[in-house]
């Protein structure tokens, strides 16, 4: 469908558009608050890390052990004395500063880190950071109640993520095609609300739990993951370039161990865990504790329930073409000595 150029949503979604190259042209330049490549240091000193969001903060296990001091104390032996977080907009964003070098390691969704290692960047799995990610389709319109209703019509949604991928399959489950509108949770609900899309597509997991939100301000659920498509579910990974990881052949196991003892221990207290998570969200506390999923995390950096989601998730995208030179998933996995029995 072709919108008119006089058509609101072209313009707000040109605005979006703008705002969002210049958060993530922000956010690249702030990485170069050290201009040496993440590869080319002899010494770490400053672990710089990339995540998806609005806040300089690591969700998650390891983002809970790094509030209690962990995460330096683990990787002062490589000469970590700080650690710098970024976030980006979306994942294709984070991948620049990536392989530019500006970050050493990136906590982001499994689509845009597959269709970055398939387009030729050198990158390497570190550890699955959450799977059986929740995403999810809400409507406005009360006649809009299947997805197969959204034949044709406008949906917003962040495109290159994990929802993305989770929307493109569903669609094709049904036999059906829309007007996909790349925008971000956040700008979402403007157009919803005029109209201007028919629908929209949202992370429902945390800290990304834009799905319960608009369900919590009465928008519907038209389609979800772990309702009606639990074979599209995502999953978060936590990614870094060979060349830093060949400079630094102890990174990945220490990271390991420390995502291992992360995991567990907020397994162990979990109400902790979850008040760790809602002081650094905007959003609602019922949205947070709805989408909380101790069952989404695993000690082990490749659990079988995640390596089978990335399975489907890189043949879908190698189908789409988004993945322009399909690869041997295990070569990605930065497997550690103790850990080469897939």
């Amino acid at each position: 469908m072709n919108i008119d150029r006089r058509h609101p949503i072209r313009r707000f979604t040109r605005t979006v558009a703008v705002l969002a190259a210049a958060s993530a042209v922000m956010a690249v330049a702030a990485c170069g608050s050290d201009d040496t490549s993440s590869a080319q240091r002899d010494v770490i000193d400053t672990l710089r890390i990339g995540v998806i969001g609005s806040s300089n903060v690591i969700a998650g296990p390891v983002g809970f052990a790094h509030s209690r001091g962990e995460l330096l104390e683990a990787f002062a032996p490589l000469g970590v004395s700080k650690v710098e977080v970024f976030s980006f907009p979306n994942g294709p964003d984070l991948n620049q500063a990536l392989v530019g070098g500006r970050l050493d390691v990136a906590n982001y969704g499994d689509t845009p880190a597959l269709v970055a290692r398939g387009s030729g960047l050198q990158t390497r799995l570190v550890a699955v950071q959450q799977f059986n990610n929740d995403a999810g389709v809400v409507a406005k319109d009360p006649s809009i109640k299947t997805l197969s209703d959204l034949a044709g019509k406008n949906i917003g949604v962040p495109k290159g993520s994990y929802i993305d991928r989770y929307l493109q399959g569903a669609l094709a489950e049904e036999g059906i095609s829309a007007n996909l509108i790349h925008l971000y949770p956040a700008d979402q609900e403007a157009p919803l609300n005029s109209g201007e899309i028919d629908a929209a597509a949202l992370p429902g997991v945390i800290p990304s739990v834009a799905l319960q939100t608009f369900e919590g301000k009465g928008f519907h659920l038209v389609d979800s993951v772990y309702r009606d498509r639990p074979n599209l579910a995502g999953t978060s990974v936590t990614v870094s370039s060979e060349e830093f990881l060949t400079k630094n052949p102890e990174f990945a196991p220490i990271w390991q161990k420390l995502h291992a003892s992360a995991v567990d221990y907020a397994k162990d207290h979990w109400d902790e865990y979850l008040q760790f998570e809602l002081g650094n969200s905007k959003a609602p506390e019922a949205a947070v504790r709805a989408a909380a999923n101790p069952d989404g995390y695993s000690e082990e950096p490749f659990p079988a329930d995640a390596v089978e989601l990335l399975t489907g998730t890189k043949a879908f995208l190698v189908e789409q073409g988004s993945i322009k030179s399909d690869f041997d998933l295990e070569s990605w996995f930065q497997r550690s000595p103790i850990d080469k029995n897939p």
